[in-house]
């Protein structure tokens, strides 16, 4: 692959990646996330 074709590509999956981020917050998804993470997180450290 050309240089601009990767730099055509890098561009393309950096969109794709803030659409998805933009996607995700606007349905409420970072609520759920965290919920998960500190979940895990409690569970490993043996707190929870």
């Amino acid at each position: 692959m050309s240089s601009r074709s990767k730099c055509f590509a890098r561009i393309i999956i950096a969109v794709t990646a803030c659409g998805f981020l933009v996607y995700g917050t606007a349905r409420g998804e970072v609520e759920i996330v965290l919920n998960k993470a500190v979940n895990i997180c409690l569970e490993c450290i043996g707190l929870g």
